[in-house]
């Protein structure tokens, strides 16, 4: 196995998503640290979460984890239901 091989395809994919659901947390925590007025979070629009930098940090890691879990399951059904290089 080469090195390139270990970022390719899936599992490229894996930690991109990782890390940018990390970095959504980290700026969620440094947006609670500042705390801006008028700031009210609700996850998915039901349940509140608190003005804090964890709870901050929580709110945008559901939420950027989930939308971006979403799409990327779309697109591999697409991709798997629609596979021409297999034919």
């Amino acid at each position: 196995m080469h090195a390139t091989e270990k970022w390719e395809g899936p599992q490229f994919v894996v930690v991109l998503y990782s890390l940018l659901v990390l970095l959504t947390g980290v700026f969620g925590y440094v947006i609670g640290l500042i705390r801006p007025a008028d700031i009210d979070p609700k996850l998915f629009m039901l349940v509140e979460m608190p003005p804090t930098p964890f709870g901050m940090a929580l709110y945008g890691m559901v939420t950027v984890g989930t939308i971006l879990g979403v799409l990327l399951l779309a697109v591999r059904y697409v991709a798997s239901e629609y596979d021409t290089a297999g034919e």
